[in-house]
């Protein structure tokens, strides 16, 4: 696998070069690119550099334990030095998905359970938005259904992150959450106290960094207005505001009724479209492609039932990792990292696996 180094070495020494270029910055969806894969690269770079240096001092020691015995008592934490090194270079090096560093578009809707899963949707999405905080990513709800007891029948927030390390990206972390989440409580509307099993639905898209990235043709699009309406279908406005997009080509429909301004909910219907025709291009690129860059736990299937939350219990489950914890009052708040570090952890265990399969 290391012999890969010297090309990507090579590669972050161009990108260094190209980024001493001003008429790279003046592409911002350039400039963005070319920085996320820099800044993936330095860390490749580092490790290797750090890797390099522990075989050295290891080599060393032992060169000098054969004169001096003294140094012989140092071999065994160098050893495993060089062993720690390796491996933080060995997982680097696995080929990441290029998706990574990009934002993301996310909807939660609710699905069996009425109601009740109209009110976890809520809760999925405070879940959410906490996590984003805590991370420092920016929230923008583009619009959102509420349903008559409170919750949401869907929601769609798009999620923004500054990192230039796709590690850090928040698809990179958020690419998990599509699937069927099940949540196991006793709802608001149970008067005999009896636990209720319902389910939401999540899908999570990698957005789209330039609209030129995704080509839609204007003739390919019907776009209907109407009136925006709130919980129960009351209107809530006199103009026709709300605005549907649907894509002839695909059939993908897109509706957006959440700002007051026409424009504004076709803004955002787009970039949710171009999220959505993205992610259908990708998909079908994984099925023509069986070695295609993607994760292997993140589910193409979006009726996947992926968690559990169990309230009774305080218990949260992960069924595609094993993933399981009795924090689900603290999850619920937003302390998400366990649960997606054991995704991620799952992820880079099938690709090193499948990388030794092609060996």
């Amino acid at each position: 696998m290391f012999e890969s180094v010297a090309a990507l070495l090579a590669e972050h020494e161009d990108l260094q070069i190209q980024l001493s270029d001003p008429a790279v910055h003046a592409d911002a969806g350039r400039a963005r690119k070319i920085n996320r894969r820099y800044a993936e690269l330095s860390q490749i770079k580092a490790a290797h550099e750090h890797w390099v240096s522990a075989a050295d001092d290891l080599e060393a020691a032992r060169e000098l334990a054969k004169d001096d015995e003294s140094f012989a008592a140092e071999v065994p934490a160098l050893e495993e030095k060089l062993a720690s090194a390796q491996e933080k270079l060995r997982r680097l090096l696995i080929p990441r998905d290029p998706d990574d560093g990009r934002d993301v578009i996310m909807e939660i809707k609710g699905g069996e359970g009425g109601a009740e899963s109209a009110l976890f949707a809520g809760d999925l999405l405070r879940m959410y938005l906490h996590y984003a905080e805590s991370k420092g990513w920016k929230t923008e709800i583009l619009d959102s259904t509420e349903s008559d007891l409170g919750g949401y029948k869907g929601v769609q927030l798009a999620i923004k992150s500054n990192a230039t390390d796709p590690s850090q990206g928040v698809w990179a972390h958020l690419k998990y959450e599509g699937g069927v989440h099940r949540v196991q409580r006793v709802p608001v509307t149970e008067s005999q106290g009896r636990i209720h099993t319902s389910t939401t639905g999540v899908l999570v898209f990698p957005e789209v960094d330039e609209p030129e990235e995704v080509e839609i043709n204007q003739n390919d699009l019907k776009i209907d207005v109407y009136r925006s309406s709130g919980p129960g279908g009351q209107s809530v406005n006199t103009t026709d505001s709300a605005v549907r997009i649907t894509h002839l080509p695909t059939g993908i429909v897109v509706s957006m009724q959440n700002e007051k301004s026409q424009l504004q909910n076709r803004e955002a219907g787009m970039r949710v479209l171009r999220a959505r025709i993205l992610a259908r291009q990708q998909e079908e690129q994984a099925e023509l492609d069986s070695a295609a860059r993607k994760s292997q736990i993140r589910t193409m299937d979006r009726s996947e039932r992926i968690r559990t939350y169990n309230f009774p219990e305080n218990r949260i489950a992960d069924h595609r990792t094993g993933f399981k914890a009795y924090n689900l009052d603290s999850v619920m708040d937003g302390a998400l990292d366990a649960v997606i570090d054991s995704c991620i952890q799952f992820d880079e265990e099938a690709r090193i696996a499948e990388l030794g399969d092609h060996s």
